[in-house]
């Protein structure tokens, strides 16, 4: 992992709604928990806009974070963020300690690299991104924070399935493909839609003008030219 981060926080005494509000109002804290690692849960309280600031870089939600609690560290992952719901605000954090021997479940970012130059973009295709995210196992040291795809081979009407995927070393699927029909497309290189119904309905027609309109047309025209 590339990008290590720290989230500094501090034990909170003051439990409940009442006091969660006003950690929000008065102080521009949040209120925030810890759990797991054979360990009680610990309430704490964290700077909102430190949090905000970790929340802007994709790696922060599948890394492994030192969380500094009251000067003292601890491994832990990011569970769950609460979001107010119109808002930019935080409401909530959610963290998981983590054992350096202990395997654990994550969702990884998916990056598709090559687009610009595989063949079947190069054709016309759209690529189709039917994953954006994969769910992994690992111990904590051999976590990454995205998993790549190189897709600039594929070709037109192409696609990469998920038993295709090259995981890094020490990493595996949560959920084992045991037959086809578990085999998931995660990304493809297909024909624009639009493309496709103008192949199959072919380019609009004019209109046809009925023949006694034409024949209408016609007689005023000679009429004009008489009179």
């Amino acid at each position: 992992m590339s990008e290590q981060f720290t989230v500094k926080a501090e034990l909170r005494q003051d439990v409940g709604k009442g006091a969660s509000r006003r950690l929000r109002r008065e102080a521009d804290l949040i209120p925030a928990i810890v759990y797991g690692g054979n360990k009680p849960a610990q309430n704490l309280t964290l700077v909102h806009k430190d949090i905000v600031k970790c929340t802007e870089s994709e790696a922060f939600f599948s890394s492994i974070i030192a969380l500094e609690i009251d000067g003292k560290k601890e491994k832990a992952i990011l569970k769950d963020i609460q979001r107010h719901p119109s808002k930019a605000r935080l409401l909530h954090v959610d963290f998981m300690r983590v054992s350096a021997t202990e395997t654990l479940n994550m969702s990884v970012p998916l990056h598709f690299i090559g687009e610009d130059i595989a063949p079947g973009v190069k054709e016309g295709g759209v690529v189709n991104k039917y994953m954006t995210e994969l769910e992994i196992k690992c111990l904590p040291g051999n976590l990454p924070e995205s998993i790549n795809i190189d897709i600039s081979a594929l070709d037109l009407d192409g696609s990469i399935h998920i038993s295709s995927l090259q995981l890094p070393t020490g990493v595996e699927l949560v959920h084992a493909i045991e037959d086809d029909a578990h085999d998931h497309p995660v990304v493809g290189i297909s024909v624009p839609k639009v493309s496709e119904e103008l192949e199959e309905t072919g380019a609009p027609e004019a209109a046809e003008v009925p023949s006694d309109q034409k024949d209408d047309a016609a007689d005023k025209a000679d009429d004009a030219a008489k009179g």
